[in-house]
């Protein structure tokens, strides 16, 4: 893909985002890339349509510029957001220049439980060459502006998608969150074989004590993704996989869940995560799973 067509990509995401959070109507989505391998399309939901997201739109008189007329002219709002005085760490998998410094994403970390492996890797591609990068960067932009939207304080761990850099490596991703976040998302892409489709989560492995706050967040956020119309993976029981290799998992001391969002190797799946209205879609399922974790830690529930 070209530089100019991953630019315009970019900003359609980011235009699709921000007429989420603002009402207005975004352009229709791009079409689906040709040559499709058969597998079932992904039945993406429309943007700002997933259901009790906290990226819904304010209402019309809002969304105008007009104040909303109150019972009460002397009342003043203090409730706060959903998600206020949360950090949440966003990884969006791999960094686009990493395919120019194979020596440096090459060298060995700590990846934790006793697993050691490469810094870094270069991600995988839609069969049209987009890189899993750039798209898990699409991604979490738009999962940033939901979150932020609700509230929260989003850390990212690299801050473009930048052909001329590399990293960061997976020792130091992994262990963002420990020391200031609730929770850790990575996105990713998979690179699986191309007749099969859908999304997945990973989990730590059973040994870890992270488990079971991680696996909570991985069957909130797969109840958002579901809802959201995205299918579960073909190869991957009820969608969620425990794993101990990999370091954004085994060493964080927060609940972390790495988000395979599709299949990027299949047609179908390609074509939804290179749409802007389809990453979209993705971030606003994260971003509501995320807060629906938060709730139930609370005790409390998304509405």
């Amino acid at each position: 893909m070209s530089a100019r067509a991953v630019a315009a990509l970019r900003a359609g995401l980011l235009l699709a985002a921000a007429c989420a959070l603002a009402a207005c109507t975004p352009p229709g989505p791009t079409a689906s890339a040709p040559g499709s391998s058969g597998s079932p399309s992904p039945s993406v939901a429309a943007p700002g349509s997933v259901a009790a997201s906290p990226l819904e739109s304010p209402g019309p008189a809002e969304s105008e510029g007009y104040p909303v007329p109150s019972d009460n002219p002397t009342a003043v709002a203090t409730a706060d957001p959903p998600l206020a005085g949360v950090v949440v760490v966003v990884d969006p998998g791999h960094q686009l220049g990493n395919r120019h410094f194979p020596a440096e994403i090459s060298a060995i970390v700590d990846a934790g439980m006793g697993v050691r492996k490469a810094c870094n890797t270069t991600g995988t591609a839609t069969p049209d060459d987009v890189p899993e990068a750039t798209i898990t960067w699409g991604v979490a932009q738009a999962l940033t502006a939901g979150l932020e939207s609700a509230g929260a304080q989003v850390v990212l761990t690299r801050d473009s998608d930048d052909d001329a850099l590399w990293g960061p490596c997976v020792d130091v991703r992994g262990s963002l969150a420990n020391d200031r976040a609730a929770a850790l998302v990575s996105l990713h892409g998979d690179g699986a074989p191309s007749g099969e489709y859908g999304f997945h989560l990973l989990v730590p492995g059973p040994d870890q004590a992270t488990r079971a706050e991680s696996v909570r967040l991985a069957e909130a956020l797969r109840a958002r993704l579901d809802a959201a119309g995205l299918p579960r993976a073909t190869y991957v029981a009820d969608a969620i996989r425990a794993s101990n290799d990999y370091g954004t998992l085994n060493l964080s001391s927060k609940p972390a869940v790495i988000v395979e969002m599709g299949n990027l190797r299949n047609a179908s799946d390609a074509a939804t995560l290179t749409d802007p209205a389809g990453q979209l879609a993705v971030a606003q399922a994260v971003a509501a799973g995320v807060q629906d974790f938060i709730d139930d830690a609370r005790g409390g529930a998304s509405s």
